[in-house]
């Protein structure tokens, strides 16, 4: 009955005399039956035995405990938690310290998987960032090499190796800007400008910029019948832009011929708008969607490069969205096409 008891240092002290006193006691009166010989027999044996069993717990087994306490939070105590060590501490019983210490152990255990993911993250974005930084670098390297060679008096093909350098510098260039970028979107130094704007007439601005490419590919793009209905929201109108503009050449890049790219507007709730942007492109796995956000994941290597881009854009727009307090999200099937839907804040009254 008592197995699964959590005791305290003074009901185990208390428990562990009664249990020794009593038979002692019941001892001495049948060798001597006299009544008050045995009571004072057995109260003197109880006060010693629960004095002397209370001083050992607490000296010998609730010091050993004090300091795994100490080593669990790893700081040196205040005056508050030498109050604790002292007065509550010892209240507890094994069952209550054990399951602290295998609370501890259970959020140790999770901080080092976090950690662990995090050092395999690291490594596999330092190698992809080598990768990435590698390829306009060996080729700007193949090209002024072969024009200090000779080539460079060579008017066939002069032109061509500079203009291909020129290519190779700026995609650099972009890389590095995304690479800034990204960074102070984690470090939360980029400041929001954010104001009213109606989010429909921002995605007929994207595209009519990107018309040239979506004529290229015979795309139309286009709002969703029955969402025109303006709504307005509350947000930085350029990094919005910018996530837009990269949702929209991603579904340019990776449609098919004479596709579609169809935008979609709805009212989630009173505070919040959802924007959706749908293509019937080649679509992603079920397998890669959740990884499609982090830096430099590519679900269809070799075609990725061929069409250019740093392989930063959609860790920049969920770093965009996430620092306006909202959510991305993609919904894909292979052959039917993908849908990407960020949320942004309903309109701010005026005295906001």
């Amino acid at each position: 009955m008592f197995r699964n008891k959590s005791f305290t240092p003074q009901e185990l002290s208390l428990f562990t005399a009664f249990i020794l006193s009593l038979p002692i006691a019941t001892g001495i009166f049948i060798f001597k039956p006299v009544w008050w010989i045995a009571l004072l027999s057995f109260m003197v044996i109880f006060a010693g035995s629960y004095g002397l069993i209370l001083f050992t717990l607490q000296t010998f087994i609730y010091r050993k405990i004090k300091l795994i306490y100490k080593l669990i939070y790893q700081t040196k105590a205040s005056k508050k938690e030498e109050f604790y060590y002292k007065n509550l501490l010892p209240q507890k019983g094994i069952e209550e310290v054990r399951a602290d210490v295998e609370s501890w152990a259970q959020q140790k255990k999770q901080e080092v998987e976090i950690l662990r993911k995090n050092e395999a993250f690291r490594k596999e974005f330092l190698q992809n960032l080598g990768h990435e930084l590698r390829t306009p670098v060996f080729a700007i390297q193949g090209y002024v090499e072969t024009l200090l060679n000779g080539a460079l008096h060579n008017d066939e093909v002069n032109t061509k190796f500079l203009q291909n350098t020129s290519r190779n510098v700026e995609r650099l260039v972009n890389l590095l800007d995304d690479l800034d970028e990204i960074s102070s979107l984690e470090s939360g130094q980029v400041k929001l400008h954010q104001k009213n704007f109606v989010i429909q007439d921002l995605v007929l601005e994207v595209f009519e910029s990107l018309d040239i490419h979506l004529r290229e590919k015979k795309i139309k793009a286009f709002i969703k019948k029955g969402c025109e209905s303006p709504l307005t929201v509350y947000a930085d109108k350029e990094k919005i832009r910018q996530v837009i503009t990269n949702l929209i050449e991603n579904s340019i890049k990776y449609g098919k011929m004479e596709g579609i790219i169809e935008a979609s507007f709805y009212n989630l709730d009173d505070n919040r708008v959802l924007t959706e942007i749908s293509d019937n492109g080649f679509g992603i796995a079920e397998d890669q969607l959740s990884r499609l956000f982090e830096r430099f994941y590519r679900t269809d290597e070799a075609r990725a490069r061929r069409t250019g881009g740093s392989g930063l854009g959609l860790s920049i727009c969920k770093h965009i969205i996430e620092a306006h307090g909202q959510t991305i999200h993609v919904r894909s099937k292979v052959d039917v096409g993908s849908t990407f839907g960020f949320t942004l804040s309903k309109k701010a009254s005026a005295s906001e």
